[in-house]
C-alpha cells in the first residue's frame, strides 16, 4: 500500500546514503527490526558512534496518494494509520479518504475512515450531470412541454449546487459529502 525509504540520518550527514525501502504496514517488531538493520549498516559504514535517528527520504503510494508524508513523520503512527486503512476500508474507498482529508472534512485518518459512508462518488461526471440527475429525481417534469424541459440550465444549477460546499472534484470524479 505504501512504501517508504528510511535513511540513517547520521550516515547521511557524513555523506552516505544508507537506507532501505519498507512496505507498510508492518508488524511493530518487524518495523523495529528493519530500522535497527538500517542504523547498524550506517554505523558500520561510518565507523563511528551509535546511530539512533532516521528520516524518510522518499515514499510511494501503491494506488492513491492518500496524504503527503513529512520526512520526519512518526513511523509508528504512520504504520498504524496504514493498518487502519487496510483493515477498515476497501481499496476503492481510498480516494474518498483522500478527498475528506484534502478538503478539511476530516482531521485524522480515523475520522476520515468513519466518514467514508457519508460520501457519494459520481464517477466521470460533471456538475451538470449531477444537476440533471437531481432534477429528474426530485421533480416531475412529465406535465411540462418538452421545449421547457430542454431549456433547463443544468450547468447553472450544477454551479449553484457546487457553491453549497458539499461537492468536491478529484480528477474526473465528483464527491458529494452528506455529513
Amino acid at each position: 500500500m505504501l512504501k517508504v525509504f528510511l535513511t540513517d540520518l547520521a550516515a547521511y550527514n557524513n555523506g552516505y546514503l544508507v537506507g532501505e525501502w519498507l512496505t507498510l504496514p508492518l508488524e511493530t517488531e518487524e518495523l523495529e527490526a528493519n530500522i535497527k538493520v538500517i542504523l547498524e549498516k550506517g554505523e558500520e559504514l561510518c565507523g563511528d558512534s551509535i546511530h539512533e535517528e532516521w528520516f524518510i527520504t522518499d515514499y510511494e503510494w501503491e494506488d492513491v496518494s492518500i496524504f503527503s508524508i513529512d520526512e520526519y513523520e512518526n513511523i509508528d503512527t504512520l504504520n498504524e494509520n496504514i493498518k487502519l486503512i487496510e483493515e477498515r476500508i476497501e481499496p476503492w474507498q481510498h480516494r474518498i479518504v483522500k478527498v475528506l482529508l484534502d478538503n478539511g472534512l476530516a482531521d485524522t485518518i480515523e475520522d476520515a475512515i468513519d466518514k467514508v459512508d457519508d460520501v457519494i462518488v459520481y464517477e466521470n461526471s460533471t456538475m451538470a450531470d449531477i444537476a440533471e440527475q437531481y432534477i429528474l429525481e426530485y421533480t416531475d417534469l412529465n406535465g411540462y412541454h418538452p421545449l421547457v424541459v430542454h431549456h433547463i440550465d443544468y450547468e447553472g444549477i450544477g454551479r449553484d449546487l457546487e457553491l453549497e460546499g458539499n461537492f468536491f472534484r478529484e480528477n474526473s470524479d465528483i464527491f458529494q459529502f452528506l455529513g
